[in-house]
This record gives structure tokens, C-alpha cells and sequence, in this order.
């Protein structure tokens, strides 16, 4: 059996487009547009980072859930999540105090329901993304100064 690395690498881009817009890229999937939300002079109908901070969460519970729910043999029918972050001003910065994670989990006829509350509490403590909130982020910035450029020519 060969052993996994213990070290994987996610790398995303993120490419200012205009106004407080973005677009985000990976390699091989489809780009994502970003912006700031409406409540923080943002717009609307486009995903924001705290869209995607609560989205990483949910879908890493469901998919710790899956696995777990394989590697254990629960049988179900359905699965939904639902999943609200709260975005407060606890000590006079913005954090996101709570995500609050709703399951929806439909068993078959018979279904083991002991057995669906163990792998729901193994995904809650398990999601690589509850453990990894408290991760530490270094910003390393590459500054740089466009040349002048005059009327028609490039730099």
C-alpha cells in the first residue's frame, strides 16, 4: 500500500476585474466572480468571501459526512445541508462568530438512525475547515511601479 503525502498544496488566483469585483481561478475548473457584498459597498447577485467562507464550511461537513457515511455503511436516501454564518462586531472588528450547520438526512425504511447521529457528530468534528479556522495567514506582498507610459506606446 503506498503511504499519501502528508502535505497537499491548493492554489487559487484572484484577479481584480473592476470596481470591488474579482474573478477567481484554479487550474482546471471554472473561473468564479467575486465582489464585495452590498452591505460593505459591495454588489449584489455575485459570491462574496463570506459567501465562500460559509460555503467551505457546509461543503466540507457534507463531504467529511460522505465519506464517513461510506467508510461506515450507513445507507440514506437524501442529504441537504444548510448553513448560516453570523458576521458580528463582538469586540469591534467584523469576525464571523457562529456557523450554524442545519441536516437534513433521509434514511431508508429500517434506516440506522444511531448509526446516522455518530457519522453527523464524526463530520462535525472531523471537517478539515472547522479544525483549520484557526490557521494562520502570511501575506507576502510583490510591489512594483509601472513605468510612464506616453500616448500610444508601450512600456
Amino acid at each position: 500500500m503506498e503511504a499519501r503525502p502528508k502535505e497537499y498544496k491548493y492554489k487559487v488566483d484572484a484577479i481584480w476585474h473592476a470596481e470591488r469585483k474579482a474573478f477567481l481561478s484554479a487550474e482546471g475548473k471554472p473561473p468564479l466572480q467575486v465582489a464585495t457584498p452590498p452591505e460593505f459597498k459591495g454588489h449584489p447577485g455575485i459570491w462574496t468571501p463570506e459567501d465562500l467562507f460559509v460555503a467551505a464550511q457546509v461543503s466540507c461537513f457534507m463531504m467529511t459526512f460522505l465519506g464517513t457515511a461510506h467508510h461506515r455503511g450507513l445507507k440514506f436516501e437524501a442529504f441537504e445541508a444548510e448553513a448560516e454564518g453570523t458576521l458580528a462586531r463582538p469586540a469591534g472588528e467584523f469576525l464571523f462568530t457562529e456557523i450554524v450547520i442545519k441536516v437534513r438526512l433521509a434514511l431508508p425504511a429500517g434506516g440506522d438512525r444511531q448509526l446516522a447521529r455518530e457519522v453527523i457528530e464524526f463530520a462535525e468534528k472531523d471537517c478539515l475547515v472547522t479544525r483549520s479556522i484557526v490557521s494562520q495567514v502570511r501575506v507576502e506582498p510583490m510591489i512594483f511601479v509601472l513605468k510612464h507610459q506616453e500616448a500610444g506606446t508601450a512600456a
